[in-house]
């Protein structure tokens, strides 16, 4: 059942549009009062622009389809309070756009600066040479230059279609006209100069490169852009057809790339206390947290599970990661990584504290939750919760009931002195969380995988190799751009149910971290030999355990079957080690295997966003 939201009213978008001008006004005394800023600064500063003018776009679009009908109160001077906002709405954009602007001109100051400093000192060394390199420096320099044309021509596009400056600092061009793009920026608004020298903003989609690789490429994306080009340039909002197979392929190449998001962090569950202890009639199977994205409304990502360990002289304490011989599992990794690009003033983290229990009269196994805690990302301002340790205090009920206790015997609103309460708050159900700013090679890792996304660091390597081998074979490997045939890749087909086997992508993951072990550095560096390597151990691994016979179905919370699939997989491993590799095991006569199904080996794209569509995300364990 869909959760009932309100209309929006004049008087609710007038208040968001209040609480926008303030994070503008924020912004803007931000960028005046540090004077120069450092560069990581400036980027910080620029995402935020973008956010905001998103922000801003979409409390606009909702006030210019506001009727009066539609409001549940007489509103007097209606027509007036509406244009006065929209005034509003375009004083903030228009405000951002300047410091948009006023950002980028200071980073190619930066690096006109760094170029030419690196220009003298090339200058200086080239004194230096002895004259007989005369020749061998002409030889460079014509290849400069070809690179220097080249690099020239891939700034080149040519506009599909007429575009009037809606804003101050676009800039208005025809279609035809060449425009020389200076920087590109990741709202796809680019700064573009056309052959009269006049810099602004232009949109990305209006755009198409001037230069062509061949023929051959021409004839194979004429028929998809054509159909983009059309739509750009007829109408006066830039948006992407829906209707067409070549649409979805472009959003899902798109994906594939490094891109930012508005958060990305690491957070790691402590451990939980005063938890409730279930009644005897009951066997706890398991006590886990799930955790996922939420607005206040609705579920904005997959949801993730983290199983809990406790001890017998303390029922009360959850602990996660605990301390364990060889390889932790990844269902007990309490280091999250957290990831999303929604731009809701509501976002945060939904925890759910559960266990699933057998009833030991009627052997009914079942769910029951313990509790759950919602943790906002920004405050009131849109300005980012501080990386900082968090004690937050369980509810009762669900998300949508207010004011339940998860233990009524031990009240929040109990009377008395004030002592009595301190103590009284020391008893409640409590999850204590750290939030952790990113490094510099966290954030990069983070960059590579999809906008919205939360699951364990543990995995995280194995999740960028897989969108690296979704991104050749889309690019790369097929034939077509336009085709829509199935493709023949055992990886694209099975990592997803990999996924939804914790102990099976355990065993992919110590094995590709044995691998690496052995690697020289040389070697490490190197994207592709990584990546083939990657392939192979796969192939090795992943690929048999997830088809044999002798691996019970996976079941959760299960102990009996969770052992008895360990032990068939440390035995599959450790024959792997003995013979260099699974093929020794899988040409054994004495190996039982499945039927082939032509579904282990084939992957269709199409399929996969249809599906996620109807999904509409949101299940444990998927990848976006």
């Amino acid at each position: 059942m869909l959760a009932w939201r309100p209309r929006n009213s004049l008087q609710s978008l007038q208040r968001q549009g209040r609480e926008l001008k303030q994070q503008v006004d924020s912004l803007l005394s931000e960028s005046r009062s540090k004077g120069a800023l450092e560069a990581s600064k400036r980027r910080d500063m620029y995402q935020r622009c973008i956010q905001l003018k998103q922000a801003i776009d979409e409390n606009k679009n909702a006030l210019q389809k506001l009727n009066k009908a539609d409001e549940p109160a007489p509103v007097g001077n209606y027509h007036q309070k509406k244009e006065e906002e929209l005034s509003l709405l375009d004083k903030l954009t228009h405000q951002l756009q300047e410091l948009a602007i006023s950002i980028s001109r200071e980073n190619r100051t930066e690096i006109e600066a760094l170029t030419e400093r690196e220009g003298d000192d090339d200058f200086a060394e080239e004194d230096e040479e002895d004259d007989d390199d005369d020749e061998e420096s002409e030889e460079s320099d014509e290849e400069e230059e070809e690179m220097g044309e080249e690099e020239k021509q891939e700034n080149e596009y040519i506009a599909v279609g007429d575009f009037t400056a809606q804003q101050t600092g676009d800039l208005t061009f025809k279609k035809g006209e060449i425009l020389h793009i200076i920087e590109r920026n990741p709202d796809g608004w680019w700064m573009g100069k056309n052959a009269g020298g006049n810099k602004g903003l232009v949109p990305r989609t209006y755009l198409e490169p001037c230069h062509k690789e061949g023929p051959e490429s021409s004839e194979e994306g004429s028929e998809g852009d054509v159909a983009l080009r059309d739509e750009t340039a007829e109408g006066t909002e830039v948006k992407q057809r829906t209707d067409s197979h070549w649409s979805t392929v472009r959003k899902a190449l798109s994906e594939i790339r490094s891109r930012p998001s508005r958060v990305s962090l690491i957070l790691t569950l402590w451990s939980c206390k005063m938890i409730p202890v279930p009644g005897g009639s009951i066997q706890v199977l398991s006590r886990h947290v799930r955790l996922c994205l939420f607005d206040g409304s609705k579920v904005l990502s997959n949801i993730h599970t983290v199983r809990a360990t406790w001890q017998p002289k303390k029922p009360k304490t959850w602990t996660f990661s605990p301390q364990v011989t060889g390889t932790l599992p990844c269902l007990l990794d309490g280091d999250c990584f957290i990831r999303s690009n929604s731009s809701s003033p509501d976002l945060g983290i939904l925890f759910e504290l559960g266990i699933s229990y057998i009833r030991n009269s009627t052997g009914e196994r079942g769910e029951l939750s313990c509790g759950w805690v919602f943790l906002k990302l920004f405050d009131a301002s849109g300005i980012p919760i501080p990386a900082k340790t968090y004690e937050l205090f369980l509810n009762g009920g669900t998300p949508a009931e207010k004011g339940v206790e998860v233990d009524p015997s031990v009240s929040r609103r109990a009377p008395g002195s004030v002592f009595y309460q301190m103590m009284t708050m020391r008893r409640q159900p409590q999850l204590l969380v750290k939030l952790r700013s990113l490094n510099r090679r966290s954030r990069d890792l983070l960059s590579l995988l999809p906008e919205t996304l939360i699951g364990s660091m543990c995995y995280i390597h194995l999740l960028v190799f897989y969108r690296q081998v979704l991104g050749d074979v889309l690019l790369k490997d097929r034939m077509s751009m336009q085709s829509a045939d199935l493709i023949s890749n055992p990886i694209l087909a099975t990592f997803p149910k990999l996924l939804e086997q914790p102990d099976v992508t355990d065993a992919l993951w110590s094995s590709w971290a044995e691998k690496e072990s052995t690697l020289k550095r040389s070697e490490k560096r190197d994207r592709e030999f990584l990546k083939a390597v990657f392939l192979l151990v796969y192939h090795d691994c992943a690929v048999p355990l997830l088809h044999s016979t002798l691996l019970p179905p996976f079941r959760w919370a299960e102990e009996e079957t969770e052992a008895a699939r360990w032990k068939v997989i440390t035995d599959f491993l450790k024959q792997n080690q003995e013979n260099q590799g699974s093929l020794q095991a899988l040409l054994s006569p004495e190996g039982v295997h499945e039927p082939f199904d032509i579904s282990e080996q084939t992957y269709d794209f199409l399929d996969e966003v249809r599906r996620k569509q109807l999904d509409g995300g949101g299940h444990d364990c998927q990848l976006p």
